[in-house]
């Protein structure tokens, strides 16, 4: 039998803070408990955002921590081909639409709907407004125009046509750190018509992440429960592309005094900061509840 495998994939767009310590550590540990491998993996398809330096300090953060992992690291950046090609998979299937909509349109033609029906407009998972279909069912030609113009476009999935494409209900493996696993139903419908490839960026997270799990091998997901209802969509486009589902554990998010997750955004302080002011790694292992 083949090893399970494990891995932890940070983006380069700041400096890891202790969220990311606890969900690398977790990790570690999980492929530690399995006798499984350990693999890092650096998520770096918004190249506006992501920046050298912030990779370079994930792996001298990681390697303080005392983590180590198997070579070579992959960086999403070196492999839009792969992605463009499952891209292509999905089209071909009729699963997806260009959408020329901005936030403008979009917020626009939400207004009017609510305006004519009053009632409140439907959220994803994530709290943005559901897509109302605006681009669903252009005529063929006319987006082909407009692409061929340079027209910015996003890709879509098409939920309605997706359901016909897959059959039946999608269920997903979870586990715990003890090993014991359920079933689990997933609900990818609750996105509506998700952006699976970006304006700016010719993939998306779902996407890019889906496909590298399957070509690593990658067997078993550990990260936050902020991202457990995109396993939903995970889910799904695994079925579309023929690709294995991994097992899937969500951890618990570390918070602030306020209750606020951790987060680069909120500047939220990080593991350099930590080690500027004295602490080892062996506190903070204890602190995040792992033996050093």
């Amino acid at each position: 039998m083949t090893k399970p495998v494990f891995r932890f994939a940070p983006s380069p767009n700041g400096r890891l803070h202790l969220g990311h310590a606890y969900s690398a550590l977790l990790n570690a540990d999980f492929a530690r408990r399995f006798d499984g491998r350990f693999l890092l993996r650096i998520e770096d398809i918004d190249i506006t955002r992501c920046r050298p330096e912030f990779e370079a300090a994930i792996y001298d953060d990681l390697a303080w921590l005392g983590l180590r992992w198997e070579e070579p690291v992959r960086r999403q950046s070196e492999h839009f081909a792969d992605y463009r090609a499952a891209f292509l998979t999905l089209k071909k299937r009729g699963g997806v639409y260009p959408c020329f909509c901005t936030r403008k349109d979009i917020a626009e033609a939400i207004a009017c709907r609510k305006a004519e029906g009053g009632e409140p407009w439907p959220r994803d998972p994530d709290g943005a407004p559901l897509y109302p279909g605006t681009c669903r069912g252009m005529p063929d030609d006319e987006a082909e125009r407009r692409i061929a113009a340079g027209e910015p476009h996003a890709w879509r999935l098409d939920m309605a046509t997706l359901q016909k494409l897959v059959p039946g209900p999608l269920h997903f493996r979870r586990f715990d750190r003890e090993g014991r696993e359920d079933i689990v139903p997933a609900h990818p419908r609750r996105w509506g018509d998700a952006v699976i490839v970006r304006k700016e960026i010719p993939t998306s997270y779902h996407l890019s992440v889906v496909v590298d799990d399957a070509l690593q091998g990658v067997t078993h997901v550990v990260r936050g429960q902020d991202l457990e209802a995109a396993t939903d969509l995970h889910v799904l486009l695994q079925a579309l592309l023929g690709l294995p589902t991994p097992g899937y554990h969500h951890h618990g998010l570390l918070r602030d005094p306020e209750g606020d997750k951790l987060a680069k955004s909120r500047r939220s302080k990080s593991l350099a900061e930590l080690r500027a002011e004295g602490v080892t790694p062996q506190a903070l292992w204890r602190r995040l509840g792992f033996d050093p």
